[in-house]
């Protein structure tokens, strides 16, 4: 299980909205010098983004969480990402290269091939399962404890 440090935004029944706490390795964030993780911090900016999980502690809005995703869920997805994307790429470059023998179909074909890869993908890892949820509880985060927990040993 890969563990992240949150805090409850919303709660709504079993699911919570959570934010990620940020949290730096060695420190030097806001330091002029050191990684450069923060010189690309304060040109981008580091935006919190929000993201639902299952509340099976009933944590409360304020609270700060343990959150934890399945280590196979996570490979399976980064699989996916990459790996079918390239080879849709791939085929489509090949299936064009062999039918037309033109360089701008060629590309358009690896284009296509690109898109129907994220396509499938989007389709395959959100799907929909007999009573109409729209994602997988195998991809869904969930609460796994208070964080205050973790200090009590």
């Amino acid at each position: 299980m890969i563990e992240e440090y949150a805090i409850v935004t919303k709660s709504a029944g079993t699911l919570a909205t959570l934010e990620i706490e940020r949290r730096t390795a060695c420190g030097l964030c806001g330091q002029k010098r050191g990684c450069g993780n923060a010189t690309w911090g304060k040109m981008l900016g580091h935006d919190s983004h929000d993201f639902t999980a299952e509340n099976q502690i009933n944590a409360q809005v304020g609270d700060s969480v343990v959150v934890g995703i399945d280590e196979q869920a996570v490979l399976s997805s980064a699989l996916f990402l990459y790996i079918v994307p390239l080879l849709g790429l791939l085929i489509g470059t090949v299936a064009a290269d062999y039918l037309f023998k033109n360089q701008f179909y060629v590309i358009i074909g690896a284009l296509l091939g690109l898109v129907l890869g994220f396509l499938w993908v989007k389709g395959h890892l959100i799907g929909r399962d007999k009573s109409g949820v729209a994602f997988s509880k195998k991809y869904q985060a969930a609460i796994l404890r208070l964080a205050k927990d973790e200090a009590k040993g």
